[in-house]
């Protein structure tokens, strides 16, 4: 037995003790109160729901202004991370790390254009380890950014509706994005009179739905990986979730500004939103466009929750509650026109935080985690929960012992970048450093999370805090010396 052969073992051990689980499961990877002979002698099967673009704007995160009841549900069944964060603020860049348990540097995941195929070739991703080890895999939607990306990761070619990505359904919107056929472009939102399953994400849920239905008699256990595109741009949901919100009612963002004495480095022109041809290619967002634009995330927000919960729906009907593990999670945070930004790409937290909650049957429920998290460490977590060696590559920690309760904490600092920028965020600080290909440290920024949560002031410079910068700073050149070589 190797090292995490070994550390996976043993921390099994202690969830089953934890759990109270007998002696009984010590032959299994779970021995659940209630397991049918027909679930007790199969592995736990995976659940693995990412959402595209969710920053923590839900209701189990304290968001009372939005709609989020099967999600907050999810979270009251399971455990909820407060302060998870992805590794790198852009969709194809932050599931290839997570998807393959690595961590990005200068020349590594880079963009939304990221393949892990090739950024990490012959690396065994999630999911391929799972079907190496047993279990049946399944994508659907938008798991890797691109479709066929380690599509030997499936024991069936991976899925997603046909069509355009953008998905319009308004005659408005059709015709212009038509004359545009290289792009497909049109407004940056719409409100379509249509059913659920009208949108793409509907037909993931459907799609999803129906492979449960198979899956439920399938010999092995399943791994079925669900992708949902919203609330990423264009923010296009059926009417009657928009008319869920009075739109004057929504709060608009409270930091519309640039911080103060932040490097002009860490700010961008929302360069993703400035692409539709009803926002301007330079120049403030107005005040009401920016009102449309955050009740539309909202909007979008709501129909993925109520499309989630037609899924969980259904694996309790089908008698798969129980013997499920569901991890649900945002690839990266988002900008909603705090320090004058929107959409991701940017090292504050708004762009590096993002939602984690994990539901474990027979573990403690309604459980909210304030361990510092990362993306990276799911892969190593959910080898451990199943009973999987985990693979010698993977560069995450498994979070088992937070699940558990036996610790509060498994680490003392996360680690981000995006382009030129690498972030360290500790208990109470998030420090960023701006570095050219070169090597030439060129900007820096440090918020203090007790005193300024919003990061609305760049203390960086304050000759009481140097002695922090160069601790922080240091943790930093340890990181890269670990992980970009």
């Amino acid at each position: 037995m190797n090292h995490n052969e070994k550390k996976s073992d043993m921390n099994r051990r202690q969830f089953i003790k934890a759990a109270g689980l007998g002696a009984l499961a010590l032959n299994l990877p779970f021995a659940l109160p209630g397991n049918t002979a027909s679930t007790a002698n199969r592995k736990m099967n995976v659940l693995f729901i990412v959402v595209d673009d969710l920053r923590p704007e839900l209701g189990c995160y304290g968001n009372q202004n939005i709609i989020t009841p099967n999600i907050d549900e999810l979270a009251a069944e399971g455990q909820l991370f407060n302060r998870a964060f992805c590794q790198v603020p852009v969709c194809g860049a932050s599931r290839a790390s997570l998807l393959t348990g690595l961590r990005p540097n200068r020349n590594r995941f880079l963009n939304f254009n990221t393949w892990a195929e090739k950024d990490a070739s012959g690396i065994a991703s999630l999911p391929r380890h799972f079907k190496d080890n047993g279990y049946y895999t399944i994508s659907n939607g938008k798991v890797f950014h691109h479709k066929t990306d380690c599509k030997d990761s499936w024991s069936e070619p991976p899925w997603s509706p046909k069509g355009r990505w953008r998905d319009y359904q308004t005659p408005e919107n059709i015709a212009i994005a038509s004359s545009n056929k290289k792009k497909y472009i049109a407004n940056s939102y719409e409100a379509a009179d249509v059913d659920d399953y009208t949108y793409f994400d509907g037909k993931v849920t459907k799609k999803s739905i129906d492979d449960l239905n198979r899956l439920k008699a399938a010999e092995k256990p399943f791994f079925l990986a669900v992708g949902y595109r919203k609330p990423h741009l264009p923010f296009n949901a059926p009417k009657k979730y928009w008319d869920m919100y009075d739109r004057a009612a929504i709060p608009a963002a409270e930091n519309p500004f640039i911080p103060k004495n932040a490097p002009l480095v860490s700010i961008h022109n929302s360069f993703e939103l400035r692409a539709y041809v009803d926002i301007p290619d330079v120049g403030k967002i107005s005040e009401e466009k920016a009102r449309i634009l955050k009740h539309g995330y909202y909007a979008c927000v709501s129909y993925v929750d109520a499309l989630i919960g037609e899924l969980l729906a259904e694996l309790k009907q089908l008698g798969l509650y129980e013997n499920t593990i569901i991890v649900l999670w945002g690839d990266h945070g988002y900008q909603l026109g705090e320090h004058t930004m929107w959409c991701k790409h940017c090292n504050y937290e708004t762009s590096l935080r993002t939602p984690l909650i994990v539901r474990v049957p027979g573990m403690k429920k309604n459980v909210k985690i304030d361990g510092l998290t990362e993306l990276v460490d799911i892969y190593p977590t959910l080898c451990e929960l199943t009973g999987i060696p985990t693979p010698r590559h993977v560069q995450g920690e498994s979070f088992m012992p937070l699940l558990t309760g036996e610790k509060k904490k498994i680490k003392d600092a996360i680690f981000s970048r995006y382009r030129d920028g690498e972030s360290v965020r500790t208990d109470r600080y998030l420090y960023t450093e701006f570095i050219n290909d070169a090597g030439e440290l060129y900007a820096r920024m440090l918020y203090d999370h007790v005193m300024d949560p919003a990061e609305n002031n760049n203390i960086v410079d304050l000759k009481e805090n140097a002695a922090l910068v160069k601790k922080l700073s240091a943790m930093l050149q340890r990181h890269r010396k670990k992980y970009y070589n």
